[in-house]
């Protein structure tokens, strides 16, 4: 019974899945540049292939730009341009090495009616939450929860090479490579730390999946191990990315839930 409940839990949330799909993905018109060669990084609010609506500056708690030489330096308003449905952050790297760019929201609340948000719980990999609620029978108690994102992209401009891809911004969740994914190739593992508060992140389910010829592999699944660490095989060139959403439950009367964002894309040749 257990099994069939899954089963069509899923089917749901395949189905419902572009409703409730709102992630954030910084993704760079290119992820290997020249000095002085400007960039575009589009603030993808919706999917990793679109944006259903442009960020706002307003909304943003902070915008990080971390030089290879360890400069951190906070983008204005003035860096930012939009159109209907997706924001730009414009960059001009003026140093070789690996940048780091980040950016961070204010909290945002949202409600499902029960049904849905178990749905959504499947979609998102959030599997904990709903095995919670099936314990605590609570499958038809609606979901109201408050939201925040922290995204990071990594860039690499010129040939060489620089350790500030490991730099903390210190963000609620994030997500720090073990190694520079731009010293690997197609074939190689990447060991990737999920910090939240600062603290490894034990347990938590990662999406991860890649964009090769405008087309996107089949997303995967995986759990952190005891010391908070991912580790992805690189199966393609292009485009990845990895994603998580930390979920608990808060003693709130207006909601129940609180989560918290996480998304780092950067290129593999």
């Amino acid at each position: 019974m257990k099994k069939k409940f899954t089963s069509i839990i899923l089917i749901c949330a395949f189905l419902a899945l572009p409703v409730f799909a709102h992630d954030l993905f910084l993704k760079p018109n290119s992820f290997f540049a020249k000095i002085n060669q400007k960039i575009s990084i589009s603030v993808m609010n919706g999917t990793f292939q679109t944006s259903e609506g442009a960020v706002s500056f307003a909304r943003l708690t902070d915008v990080s730009v971390v030089a290879p030489s360890g400069n951190r330096t906070n983008q204005k308003e003035a860096d930012f341009t939009k159109n209907e449905t997706t924001a730009f952050l414009n960059l001009e790297p003026k140093e070789a090495g690996n940048y780091i760019v980040g950016l961070s929201t204010m909290w945002r609340e949202n409600s499902l009616p029960a049904k849905e948000f178990n749905e959504y719980l499947v979609g998102e990999g959030i599997p904990d939450i709903l095995e919670d609620r099936k314990r605590d029978k609570e499958l038809e108690t609606d979901g109201r929860y408050r939201y925040s994102k922290y995204v990071k992209t990594i860039l690499q401009v010129g040939n060489k090479q620089s350790d500030t891809y490991k730099t903390v911004l210190g963000y609620a969740v994030e997500m720090i490579p073990q190694a520079n994914p731009y010293k690997l190739k197609k074939g190689d593992s990447i060991e990737i730390l999920c910090l939240k508060d600062g603290t490894p992140l034990v347990g938590q389910t990662v999406l991860t999946g890649y964009e090769s010829g405008g087309k996107l592999a089949a997303e995967k699944s995986v759990r952190s191990d005891a010391k908070g660490i991912i580790k992805i095989k690189l199966d393609g060139a292009g485009r990845w990315y990895a994603k998580f959403i930390n979920m608990v439950k808060v003693d709130d009367p207006k909601l129940n839930y609180e989560s918290k964002w996480a998304t780092l894309t950067f290129e593999i040749k």
